[in-house]
């Protein structure tokens, strides 16, 4: 079994009339499967409303499922006696970080976390350094995180996450609120935990630029996985991605437009320098 485990997840929201009555329900989440290995980076992508923040406020079990199963870590997320171990297991990094961050100075609000569920304050210490270096920001730590870039505050959040020694880390919609160095500070940050520190990722992102550095990218729509494969096997269907309401990056479409118009182009192409490689060996 993989670090996430999900078996025909179903999650319905339930809508009430004025009256209390049930009005109508709405399957947010739909039959999904989905197996993540230990290790991998995963992106989830879909337009507003897909089911793509949903499924991920499942694998930190702040939703439950109406029907089917998810597993983190071999623990069954309706399991209450378990809730804070499969928190500790999968940590969350959402949207907003001016909504996780509490303490008034960087380190102690990255050592909020570990002191709660009572670590020794020695190693409330050591994991608050880990953490920090980890992202970059440990030069920061007797700063006030409100005199922070929201670059350097989502990296804060993430460290936090990471004082709790979590095997996996959800992030949902990390760089939504960023501006494109914040967003480009907290894609390395992932990329770089993930590779060197060998920490599972699931980014949720609506940002198609961010999907290429993943192993693999799962595309929602309505609820449902419509698509899955790596970040090239996913770009090289462009017009499907179009028809449910996605983009894909920039070179990828020019590549696209480029072979539409006769150039000898493979599919998927997602840097520059791939485009200007095959152009260059183009006769």
């Amino acid at each position: 079994m993989g670090i996430i485990k999900a078996d025909q997840l179903v999650y319905e929201y339930k809508k009430y009339n004025e009256e209390g009555d049930l009005d109508s329900s709405v399957k947010a989440v739909d039959g999904v499967e989905l197996d993540v290995k230990a290790g991998e980076f995963i992106a989830i992508l879909g337009h507003n409303g897909s089911g793509k923040s949903t499924l991920a406020k499942h694998i930190n079990a702040i939703l439950l499922p109406t029907e089917g199963t998810i597993f983190v870590d071999g623990i069954d997320t309706r399991n209450d006696e378990q809730i804070w171990k499969i928190r500790q297991s999968a940590g969350m990094v959402f949207q907003n970080p001016d909504n996780q961050i509490i303490g008034t100075v960087v380190e102690e609000d990255v050592g909020f976390g570990p002191e709660n569920i009572g670590i020794p304050t020695r190693k409330i210490w050591e994991r608050v350094d880990e953490g920090l270096k980890a992202v970059g920001m440990l030069g920061y730590r007797k700063h006030s995180p409100n005199k922070l870039s929201g670059g350097q505050k989502q990296r804060v959040a993430i460290a936090g996450v990471l004082a709790m020694r979590p095997k996996c880390i959800v992030l949902d919609e990390p760089t939504a609120m960023l501006d494109p160095k914040g967003r480009k500070e907290v894609i390395t940050t992932i990329k770089t935990l993930n590779e060197e520190e060998q920490i599972t990722a699931i980014l949720i992102t609506h940002y198609m630029d961010e999907v290429i550095y993943a192993d693999k990218a799962i595309v929602m729509d309505n609820g449902k996985i419509v698509m899955q494969g790596t970040p090239r096997e996913i770009f090289a269907h462009v017009e499907e991605l179009k028809e449910i309401g996605l983009d894909v990056p920039q070179v990828t479409m020019l590549a696209y437009e480029l072979k539409k118009a006769g150039l000898s182009l493979s599919d998927g192409i997602l840097t520059n320098d791939e485009l200007v490689n095959e152009l260059c060996q183009l006769k």
